[in-house]
């Protein structure tokens, strides 16, 4: 992914509004982002911890911006381990988050979400390549697909979920 600059994040969410984008914090370390491991930028709103948000290259050049929040839901105990179904990473159960966005247009502005489980730390783009390990008991699953073949399916569980949010 090529380097951002704050206005071309700001400017790229459809679900949230303009005056939303302008409060979100971007991440604490965006001056030292990884730019060239990263295929999406996801991170969590430093200023609001129940806040998340996506911005991914579309196929057409373009940004999509998703803003994402966390349900008020208690996760049960009995959950050892969950898998982000963007990257497929295996994480013990608070590795995984669900994050629910609101739809974009009215049925946004009409309360409609979808949700979908996550890494915590949206950092699916390290986990792929294989910078950063998830904190799993009872070791790692390996995977016998390549890293090129792992951001292809990332990229296409995004453009998945992201084409819910955009209906």
């Amino acid at each position: 992914m090529e380097a951002l600059t704050d206005q071309q994040i700001r400017s790229s969410f459809v679900n949230c509004t303009k005056g939303d984008a302008a409060r979100m914090k971007l991440p604490q370390d965006f001056a030292e982002l990884p730019w060239e491991d990263l295929d999406f930028l996801g991170w969590v709103d430093p200023g609001a911890p129940l806040r998340a948000h996506i911005v991914r290259p579309g196929a057409d050049g373009s940004l999509v911006g998703i803003t994402l929040r966390v349900p008020g839901v208690k996760r049960t105990s009995a959950v050892k381990s969950s898998v982000c179904q963007i990257c497929m990473t295996a994480h013990a159960a608070s590795g995984v988050s669900l994050l629910v966005a609101p739809l974009a247009g009215v049925r946004g502005r009409e309360g409609n979400t979808v949700g979908i489980y996550v890494c915590a730390d949206l950092a699916c783009s390290l986990y792929i390549r294989g910078k950063r390990l998830p904190k799993l008991r009872g070791g790692r699953h390996e995977e016998t697909v390549g890293v090129d073949e792992k951001i292809a399916r990332a990229l296409a569980n995004l453009d998945s979920f992201t084409a819910r949010v955009t209906g």
